[in-house]
């Protein structure tokens, strides 16, 4: 996939359409070359089914949600011609919503509910740390890490994130 690209001053846009809702990235072209990276924000549900063309809609399971997330804004670098691998940027803070359990309903289960809370915690925890330390262990992790626990737009998802990232040109060669 091709993105529309708009540069305005130190930044450049990455979207789609003629008339875009928001941009998949958003660089920032800092003095000595590197780019500070903005990724938009995606669940790793509906998001990830649309940008990565999957055939399966993944609902609330952290597990496998969360990579999906990584796995889309890896596919964003590429398409946009930054960098081939997440390996290349370095994420500076993630902030994520998670959502609340589709199911059971609190009023008629609400023990229930809060098993179901507890187990998306504890599977989002080990699916956000295991990416880092399976999929990106000579990379740092991200300073700030900031979950809002809200319902969002995607009724299939458990969490939706966003984040920031730094290519360190010097990294590079």
């Amino acid at each position: 996939m091709a993105f529309n690209v708009k540069k305005r001053g130190k930044l450049t846009y990455y979207y789609e359409g003629d008339r875009p809702t928001l941009s998949a990235l958003v660089t920032e072209e800092l003095p000595d070359g590197d780019l500070k990276i903005s990724f938009a924000g995606l669940t790793g549900g509906y998001s990830a089914k649309g940008v990565l063309g999957l055939d399966e809609l993944v609902t609330m399971d952290p597990k496998r949600e969360v990579p999906l997330v990584f796995q889309c804004w890896e596919k964003w670098l590429r398409d946009a011609g930054i960098a081939d691998s997440l390996a290349a940027v370095d994420f500076i803070e993630i902030h994520a919503f998670g959502c609340q359990p589709k199911s059971p309903n609190p009023l008629l289960d609400p023990a229930g509910f809060q098993a179901e809370q507890q187990r998306l915690y504890a599977e989002y925890k080990e699916a956000y740390s295991g990416y880092f330390a399976d999929n990106l262990p000579e990379n740092g992790v991200p300073c700030r890490f900031t979950v809002h626990v809200v319902d969002v737009p995607d009724k299939a998802a458990s969490y939706e994130f966003y984040g920031t990232a730094l290519l360190q040109r010097a990294l590079q060669k």
